[in-house]
């Protein structure tokens, strides 16, 4: 049993790794992230429950733990009380060092109670996932041994780590340190790139940051969320519902005056307005300056 019950070649098990951490970065952008915190969406409970249960395999991550750090996050964005910022910590120890952030953030029950509100609390919840949230990744362990053998193990501290180096760490760090802005929203996130497919659309940070309760991070035409597009396939098979999304500016061109209406708009849709206005009158007036 070397090669376990898959009885795969090694590009097999490569393949398979990629499917089984593209599943865990799905199950953190939609179920803990856009569904569990900002309510963005309604899962239908057979992918609510496969998404939870597979985090208890893959990451050993309490939702209520994950949804206040989070939460908590977004209230202090970027200012002390920020439990894992690297205008706070330092990139390098938001990078390297995510987790263990993670770790002692969750240790706080009184910041778990006030911001992990409306998580699940059902018996499974309360008696398995929570209870016994590390025997999961030993479960895991167990799997990947019985169904890939010997490369299992290495397939395994891949799975471990998914999650601790690209959202602890490259979401959590770079994505409030480097990349273009969209919008100047009252923190430092950037996108880290405009292309959302390896860490499932959590690369449009800014986006989100400006829009926290959206569940499409895509905001420009040339920008892409796969997580967006998880979400729409799982629309069309009637196993989730979209509550909200990014607010759209309508523009009337021939509209002059300024009234009640118009200052309501432009209130609701400013960061929106703030980058049209930048766009097209501060930037060509910077060109032309250089002139």
């Amino acid at each position: 049993m070397l090669f376990g019950l898959s009885q795969l070649t090694w590009r097999g098990d490569l393949v398979a790794l990629l499917v089984m951490t593209q599943i865990t970065i799905a199950a953190v952008t939609i179920y803990l992230h856009r569904y569990q915190t900002h309510r963005a969406l309604t899962l239908h409970p057979v992918i609510s429950h496969f998404f939870r249960l597979w985090l208890w395999l893959t990451t050993g991550m309490v939702t209520k733990d994950w949804v206040s750090i989070h939460r908590k996050h977004h209230a202090h964005s970027d200012n002390v009380g920020d439990p894992h910022s690297p205008r706070v910590f330092g990139l390098k120890k938001v990078f390297f060092e995510g987790a263990e952030l993670y770790r002692q953030a969750r240790k706080d029950k009184e910041m778990v109670e006030r911001y992990g509100h409306g998580t699940p609390n059902d018996w499974i919840e309360r008696n398995v996932y929570s209870k016994h949230s590390a025997k999961g990744i030993i479960l895991m362990l167990i799997i990947d041994l019985l169904v890939f053998g010997l490369p299992g193990v290495s397939m395994w501290a891949v799975q471990m780590m998914w999650i601790p180096l690209w959202a602890a760490g490259v979401i959590n760090g770079i994505g409030h340190a480097w990349g273009y802005r969209n919008f100047e929203c009252l923190d430092a996130a950037r996108n880290v790139l405009p292309w959302g497919f390896w860490i499932g659309g959590e690369e449009l940070h800014n986006n989100h940051h400006t829009f926290a309760s959206s569940a499409k991070f895509s905001l420009k035409w040339w920008e892409f969320d796969l997580g967006w597009f998880y979400i729409r396939t799982l629309q069309a098979f009637g196993l989730a519902k979209v509550k909200k999304l990014p607010p759209q500016l309508i523009r009337q061109k021939n509209r002059n005056q300024v009234d009640i209406d118009t200052v309501k708009a432009v209130i609701g849709h400013r960061f929106q307005v703030l980058s049209h206005y930048y766009s097209q009158v501060v930037r060509p007036m910077l060109k032309q300056m250089k002139k």
